[in-house]
């Protein structure tokens, strides 16, 4: 690895030496007057923001120098890959876009297990069988769509994830590698670029894949206002080898020259000017010590209902008791909270709003914005430390497999972005709390273009030229603690606010003897 690195680094010197693309590849300068600037988003599954470092992605780190850097950024909580695609394709949390979990539950589909939301397949399934729309908000396409705007969606993630991100293709289009929409894109980039390759750890050659069929054939057919490029590393290296593997180290390398040829590529475009391009992650990424057994957890509860179907119906670290029964709710929670390896626990709160859950001991669907009529009785977190891991990362997770996310730890839930263009300010580093729920109305204030009222995400401001500075934006926080009825187990959510938005900034669980 240690050769590869050394002709990256040397050629990115050489790129970062030439000549600068016009204003904004100096300064983040404005678009020429009259023209409508652009937004490309480009999502870098599972890149924690300690990764952004000169020594592993010398250019974004580079970019960000150019540009904004949000050092408060949020993913949405459950802190998993197809909930933060729902969010940023919709602008608002769970308990409105309705997509629950990595894996959901349909009982109209499949009344016994619960559907993985990685395939595209199940997310069709799911909508034929409800005969309502999958995702229940607006999204940031059909908005597009509305003042004549295409949202394209260029992605080496899963097809579920993908689709997610524009389920209407509503006045713009999806290429995945798998499938288009429309359907002739796809072939238009296999006639031009071969093949799509195999995956890998690294998945360089797909991640490539993509953008090459978004620079040589994507930009031009659509000409999209705006652009969400998901590149599937580091989290598919990451989840295999851990955080901070020397083949990790290998996939942010390549991804970094994947983003130093997107600027290119604009530039030879004649569009680096009046292009936005923000750099985020869905989540962010822990070093997993193992899981617990919630089959064991489960099983005093677990009978069967009269018709002989299961009671309970688990996956995604969300539980369904599906007779509603008060009692077995409760007695699952106290369950749990007896669990080594169970963080925080959220069940319906009294009221609409309310902090406290329904159960002594736990935070409330709400706080965990979650509570929608697909929600579960019970979500849960697994537990978390910030223990130094194998390859010199903060941030352990109590769950199985190498590495993952998915927890309200703050290593999770912490992600990155780093943003440039002639929108944006220069040369900032902005400590006020955002998030992924955040982008799709703020590159609609920026074309000029109404916020659908179910976006629940703020406009940043503080990143605009023409907002304030990030030292004058009020941010305030909030611990909401609650406590089991034996006293057993204490819960605490950190939450920040700003402009009347709430942030869930991590959760901390105690077990005093």
């Amino acid at each position: 690895m240690a050769g590869w690195v050394g002709r990256h680094l040397l050629a990115l010197a050489l790129a970062l030496a030439a000549p600068s693309y016009g204003t904004a590849g100096q300064d983040g300068g404005t678009a020429p007057r009259g023209e409508r600037p652009r937004h490309l988003l480009i999502v870098l599954d599972g890149l924690r923001p300690d990764y952004v470092q000169p020594h592993f992605m010398p250019a974004l780190h580079a970019l960000g120098r150019r540009g904004t850097v949000m050092t408060r950024h949020h993913a949405v909580f459950p802190t998993v890959t197809r909930v933060n695609a729902a969010s940023i394709s919709t602008g608002a949390y769970p308990e409105t876009h309705g997509l629950m979990g990595n894996a959901v539950f349909f009982p109209q589909v499949e009344a016994t297990r619960f559907l993985t939301t990685s395939d595209r397949d199940n997310l069709l399934r799911i909508e034929d069988a409800v005969g309502e729309p999958l995702l229940t908000a607006t999204t940031l396409g059909e908005a597009l769509q509305s003042s004549g705007g295409r949202l394209l969606v260029m992605s080496a993630g899963s097809s579920g994830s993908s689709y997610l991100l524009n389920h209407t293709a509503a006045g713009g289009a999806i290429l995945h590698y798998e499938y288009s929409q429309p359907a002739a894109l796809r072939g238009q980039a296999l006639d031009r670029l071969g093949a799509v390759p195999d995956a890998g750890t690294p998945n360089h050659a797909r991640n490539r894949w993509i953008v090459d069929a978004f620079l040589q054939v994507a930009l031009a057919e659509i000409d999209p206002t705006v652009t969400v490029l998901w590149l599937s590393d580091p989290d598919t290296t990451a989840h295999r080898h851990g955080v901070g593997h020397p083949l990790v180290v290998e996939a942010l390398f390549r991804l970094d020259a994947e983003i130093q040829r997107l600027q290119d590529g604009l530039a030879a475009a004649g569009l680096f000017e009046t292009t936005n391009i923000w750099v985020t992650s869905d989540h962010g990424f822990s070093e997993h010590t193992g899981g617990i057994d919630r089959g064991a957890v489960l099983a005093p509860f677990a009978a069967p209902l009269d018709d002989g179907s299961p009671r309970i119906v688990a996956g995604a670290d969300a539980i369904y008791v599906r007779d509603g029964d008060a009692a077995a709710v409760s007695g699952i929670v106290a369950a749990l909270q007896a669990t080594e390896g169970v963080g925080a626990i959220f069940t319906r709160g009294a009221g609409r709003g309310a902090r406290g859950g329904g159960v002594a001991g736990t935070l409330s669907l709400d706080l965990a914005r979650w509570n929608h009529p697909r929600a579960a009785q019970i979500l849960y977190s697994p537990d978390w430390t910030a223990a130094v891991g194998r390859y010199g990362f903060r941030g352990t997770s109590a769950q199985s497999g190498v590495a993952g996310h998915g927890s309200s730890s703050p290593f999770d839930v912490r992600n990155t972005l780093v943003a440039v263009g002639p929108d944006l300010k220069a040369g900032v580093e902005s400590a006020v709390p955002s998030g992924n729920v955040d982008f799709a109305p703020t590159f609609l204030h920026t074309l000029g273009i109404e916020i659908p009222a179910s976006m629940q995400g703020r406009v940043l401001h503080e990143a605009l030229r023409a907002g304030p500075d990030p030292s004058e934006v009020a941010v305030g926080s909030t611990e909401v603690e609650v406590e089991s009825a034996d006293g057993g187990y204490r819960l605490t959510a950190t939450v920040s606010q700003v402009d009347g938005r709430s942030y869930l900034d991590y959760t901390t669980v105690e077990r005093p003897e």
